[in-house]
């Protein structure tokens, strides 16, 4: 039995809570949140655990075999480097891994002389329609193109509202979007060379105020990306469509066919009195033309466990089997850092109205002059 504790008893945290206690071999010990109403919830899902306060309580319980942690993004950084300086635990680490640009070379300097597996949550590369998806590339020839679109709801609230600005959560573009720039580089398996983004807060939270503050986080982007090979990526990113039917649709074109998956945002999004959309994978061949769509269904367990459809459960699987058997670390410190650069890098981009390039395999980034 592997003996966890986890550090952020949060939504998120309460996600990875749900999907151990489905893993047969975890038990999660301890939770470490300084919030009252979070740790009244962590107590209902965890009645014989620990239940504390800080990182230096959580630390001191016996005989752990694993670490998570999910709090709020610009925790991460010093949590993860605090950690790596007084334990040699294995530790899965929630995304986004830094949201300051200075935390990257500090980050990867530490986890270099870490031994235990450091496993970096990416959900969406296990989401079970994305797999099929990614399994089925090979049919289309050679990939050319890939875009990602993401059109859903706003922001939830979060404890303190710390997502409601950019020195909070990093920007939007690294808060949510590191997962797709993930999906470009693992897809592709290049780096990105350049890129432009343009970004804006049309709609949401501009009528929030927070100590007289109003928050800075866009809402809405379109980012074109581009690769030494000449191929192209594109993401499409709208957080006031919550009435659309797929909250993700990815597709892939090669010259062969196209590929396409499309995810259904989380159930509680829809009206009780509305069918639930399923997940799709539609291959479109050139010739002969015509799509062919196949369903993937996703296990209920799994859909009650989390909002990621259940591909926490998934992760978590590989991150076990990293520390019982010595697999590999499918995510890694490298993968968390790029996804963040650029992430980053399209913030700069946006901001700036400027295209920005990607530098040192895909560990830095500067304004193209």
């Amino acid at each position: 039995m592997l003996r966890y504790a986890l550090l952020g008893g949060g939504m998120m945290g309460q996600e990875h809570i749900n999907n151990l206690a489905l893993i047969p071999n975890a038990q999660v010990v301890a939770v470490a949140e300084p919030n009252a109403a979070m740790q009244k919830r962590c107590r209902r899902l965890l009645p014989e655990a620990e239940i504390l306060s800080s990182l230096e309580e959580l630390l001191k319980i016996p005989n752990l075999d694993a670490l998570v942690i999910a709090t709020p993004n610009y925790q991460h950084a010093e949590q993860l480097l605090s950690l790596l300086r007084t334990t040699s635990l294995p530790i899965l680490v929630e995304k986004p891994l830094v949201t300051e640009k200075d935390d990257v070379s500090r980050i990867r300097e530490a986890a270099a002389k870490h031994q235990a597996p450091l496993w970096v949550a990416m959900e969406y590369r296990y989401m079970p329609p994305l797999v099929h998806f990614m399994n089925q590339l090979d049919r289309i020839g050679e990939l050319q193109t890939l875009s990602i679109r993401e059109h859903r709801f706003p922001f939830l609230k979060k404890v303190g509202d710390w997502n409601r600005f950019n020195r909070n959560s990093g920007g939007t573009l690294v808060e949510k979007c590191c997962h797709f720039f993930d999906l470009y580089r693992l897809i592709l398996k290049e780096e990105v060379s350049s890129l432009y983004a343009s970004a804006g807060q049309n709609h949401n939270h501009l009528k929030e105020r927070y100590d007289g503050e109003v928050p800075d986080i866009i809402d809405n982007a379109f980012v074109t990306m581009e690769f030494a090979s000449n191929r192209r990526a594109l993401l499409d990113l709208n957080m006031f469509a919550e009435g659309s039917t797929y909250q993700e649709e990815i597709c892939a074109v090669g010259n062969v066919a196209k590929l396409e998956c499309l995810i259904p945002g989380p159930a509680v999004t829809w009206p009780d009195d509305r069918p639930q959309p399923e997940p799709q994978v539609v291959f479109s061949p050139r010739h002969p033309r015509g799509p062919i769509a196949e369903t993937v269904l996703v296990e209920e367990a799994l859909q009650k466990a989390g909002s990621h459809h259940g591909s926490t459960y998934y992760e978590h699987l590989g991150f076990n089997n990293a520390i019982t058997s010595d697999g590999p670390v499918e995510v890694t410190i490298e993968d968390g850092l790029k996804a963040v650069v650029l992430g980053m890098a399209a913030q700069l981009s946006a901001s700036n109205k400027q295209a920005v390039e990607i530098l040192d395999q895909g560990l830095d980034f500067r304004i193209v002059k």
